[in-house]
């Protein structure tokens, strides 16, 4: 893929999370300056920065501040020629003990980057915006019939098995987690059209891979990983048959490196980001894979279902894969056991089962 035509540094905002830190990582590794706005508040982002910086030096340029901080925003926003915008509040769990912090930071925070980004638009310089948002603007899906195959929920409906959930899904927003990241995503969109900013929204499955600080509320396969390689049990909500399609994170940062490319071609529009049909995997299933990896069984508890949990989500990604040109992503088996490799070394274990496959580099869109 051709360099971005413009030197302007690259805002990341949540740039030391997961996603961030993995995409600042390829921009700065390509000469890019990067931006690098996040709040620190989630335990281990600290690391990601730290680690940018060694490794990038003064490519990465850190600010430390809220999304909720209009002004230290717009200041960011001033400098740069390109926004992706992961910084949010990740986890249901958390947005149903403290719904309003959720709203403000998902929803308050975009909106204040939109009109920052509105502002430099009306001086004519509009700046283009990349929007992570999730699945969950799709709901519980409850009016899919399912049936469980062995420890899988699939659906009965042999065309949306093959496929998987497409943007055509009328949104419907459960739990304020959904209600919040949903209604930023409907504000990103409409600011293309009513403003003509060029924004972008990417919804997105689980994406897993290195420099994913997983826990119980949110990155669920490297959370099943590390406890996995701790010796602890993994405690599965519901029955542990929800299936998710996973994707990893080289693929999901070629999506949006792919989509800034083609901004003047999908401006306006939302597509569903995630691994598809390929590499769906339910719980039950990612955990007996890791057990294969590590060469021992793993212990499982059970809780409750947990509020607005889908029993079965898998992307349609083909309306991504046709309009950013993208390339076969990286199968779920592999992928997990790269994780497995990275997280191994992490937690001071190293003894996996089975050899780790290198990926191939990545395919130039």
């Amino acid at each position: 893929m051709a360099p971005v035509p413009d030197s302007r540094p690259i805002l990341v905002t949540g740039g030391a999370g997961f996603v961030g830190a993995n995409l600042a990582d390829r921009l700065a590794a390509e000469g890019r300056t990067v931006i690098v706005y996040d709040a620190l508040a989630r335990a281990g982002v600290e690391r990601n920065l730290a680690w940018l910086t060694e490794r990038h030096g003064p490519r990465i340029v850190p600010v430390i501040a809220d999304i909720r901080d209009r002004d230290a925003l717009a200041r960011a926003v001033r400098e740069a020629g390109a926004v992706f915008h992961f910084a949010a509040q990740v986890a249901v769990t958390t947005s149903l003990t403290a719904p309003r912090d959720d709203m403000e930071v998902n929803l308050g925070g975009t909106l204040n980057l939109l009109e920052a980004l509105r502002a430099r638009g009306e001086r004519g310089a509009a700046v283009p915006l990349l929007f992570a948002s999730t699945n969950k603007v799709y709901g519980g899906l409850p009016d899919v019939a399912l049936t469980l195959a062995g420890d899988a929920y699939l659906p009965e409906d042999p065309s949306l098995r093959e496929r998987g959930i497409g943007e055509d899904r009328p949104l419907d927003f459960h739990t304020p987690y959904g209600c919040s990241k949903g209604a930023a995503d409907a504000y990103v969109l409409d600011y293309a059209r009513t403003y003509g900013l060029p924004t972008a929204v990417m919804r997105m499955s689980c994406i897993y891979g290195p420099r994913q600080m997983g826990n119980e509320d949110q990155g669920w396969v490297a959370h099943f990983l590390i406890r996995a390689l701790r010796g602890e049990p993994i405690t599965l909500y519901g029955d542990g048959s929800q299936v998710r399609d996973i994707l990893h994170v080289d693929d999901c940062v070629a999506a949006y490196r792919a989509a800034l490319a083609r901004i003047d071609r999908v401006a306006g529009r939302a597509f569903n980001l995630g691994g598809g049909p390929a590499n769906a995997v339910s719980l039950r299933g990612l955990i007996a894979h890791a057990g294969q990896l590590l060469g021992r069984e793993i212990a499982i508890e059970s809780g409750p279902w947990r509020p607005g949990d889908q029993r079965y989500y898998v992307s349609d990604p083909s309306r991504a894969i046709e309009a950013l040109g993208l390339e076969r992503p990286l199968s779920w088996r592999e992928g997990v056991a790269q994780l497995a490799g990275w997280l191994g070394e992490w937690v001071g274990d190293t003894q996996i089962a089975e050899p780790l496959p290198q990926r191939q580099p990545e395919a130039v869109l």
